[in-house]
């Protein structure tokens, strides 16, 4: 009843809802190039690297989350999100021309930027999120543009494929475009008052710099940031033994994606009951119990049974999120608003870079390593992660405690 009440609830605010709304539109636009642009340059190159490429492409500006950053903090959000959607429109247009294996280096910088203009975005629209939506609501609502975000993951890859098989890649450049142009339109109508930023005249470096310091120096979101950040690795490092865990079970390579969509709705799951027990366990312990559970969920992977590993992979979309939901929700909550932007990036850059760390790693050791002792360790080292999280968490917790000596 509480997580039905909290979701019509912010799904009655004016504010809240085209949030969302503008998440499930642009959301779906790329997630569907996200899976096509890999094929688009594999039919155009015959090359499994350069198709690999164009998701590097996409991660790699994640490195300069903090000083992309920095520029959601030096002007309003509301109309700097509007700019970089249609910028991003406009970015689009030239993938029309990409035929030929002469344009791939045409799409891989145009995808470079795009990545890049998506960390400002994630940046400008977390701070605006934190003024347009109830503090108290900021967990349900980040959950549920979780939910959004993994539902659109469910549908948009098998939409951009078949618009792919039917017209070609441009076609797929095309719809994501103006899925944009129909985010900015939602943004414009968004409700807010923002205060106008100070004079951009200071360094940005030093504002980059001072953005990472506030947040290594809150107690309360290191912890968060690094578990996030190491979660993040040790599962990237889990899925990049899918294909051996499929052949395992005896199954093709297509089987994975069976595997990536059962997760899909694990996470779809928990975006809907984050807000309740956020406000329950606290972020380090919601966090702290999400790891827990993908500990087991990529343990138990290495048992060669369908079933098994089906409930593992919803059980890993269910806990995996958590430690990112949390993240973003204490930093909304703690970090001052002029700064939250750049802090938001830098938050990113450290919990998202150690996922292509992980993904490296993991392709060069699943031709080295047994992938079942693999599965094991990896789900070893995340239940140490989750338990350092709740220790740290119940030592908060007796310091916060009130002395058991009565008053003289």
């Amino acid at each position: 009843m509480t997580t039905s009440w909290t979701v019509t609830r912010l799904l009655r605010d004016r504010n809240a809802a085209l949030y969302l709304t503008g998440v499930v539109v642009s959301g779906f636009g790329t997630s569907a190039l996200w899976l096509v642009s890999g094929v688009w340059v594999k039919d155009l190159t015959g090359s499994n690297g350069l198709a690999a490429l164009c998701t590097a492409a996409l991660w790699a500006p994640t490195l300069a989350g903090p000083a992309l950053g920095t520029l959601a903090d030096r002007f309003r959000r509301k109309p700097l999100l509007i700019r970089v959607n249609l910028g991003l429109a406009g970015l689009l247009l030239p993938l029309w021309t990409v035929d030929s294996p002469s344009a791939v280096p045409l799409l891989l910088t145009v995808l470079v930027c795009y990545g890049a203009a998506g960390v400002v975005e994630d940046a400008a629209d977390s701070a605006l999120v934190a003024t347009a939506v109830d503090p108290a609501l900021l967990g349900d609502f980040n959950g549920l543009r979780m939910t959004a975000r993994e539902g659109t993951k469910l549908v948009a890859p098998l939409t951009g494929a078949a618009l792919y098989a039917a017209y070609g890649g441009p076609s797929v450049a095309m719809l994501d475009a103006g899925t944009f142009v129909l985010a900015a339109g939602v943004c414009a109508l968004l409700r807010v008052r923002e205060e106008h930023p100070g004079p951009a005249g200071d360094d940005w470096w030093r504002q980059t710099v001072e953005g990472a310091r506030l947040l290594w120096a809150r107690t309360t979101l290191r912890p968060l940031v690094l578990a996030g950040g190491a979660t993040m690795c040790l599962t990237a490092l889990g899925s990049s033994l899918n294909y051996a865990v499929v052949d395992a079970l005896g199954h093709s390579p297509a089987y994975t994606g069976v595997l990536y969509a059962v997760q899909g709705v694990g996470s779809v799951a928990v975006g809907l009951v984050s807000g309740p027990a956020l406000r329950r366990l606290g972020e380090r312990r919601f966090a702290a119990y999400g790891i827990a559970l993908t500990a087991v969920a990529v343990a138990a992977r290495a048992l060669p049974y369908d079933a098994v590993v089906l409930a593992c992979s919803a059980a890993g979309g269910l806990g995996l999120p958590c430690v990112l939901v949390a993240a973003y929700t204490a930093v909304q909550r703690e970090i001052p608003a002029d700064a939250l932007g750049r802090v938001t990036a830098t938050a990113d850059t450290l919990m998202f870079t150690p996922n292509v760390i992980g993904l490296a790693v993991g392709a060069a050791l699943v031709g080295l390593v047994d992938h079942r002792l693999l599965l094991v360790l990896l789900g070893g080292a995340l239940l140490a992660t989750a338990g350092s999280l709740a220790q740290r968490s119940a030592s908060r917790t007796a310091e916060r405690s009130p002395s058991d000596a009565s008053p003289a």
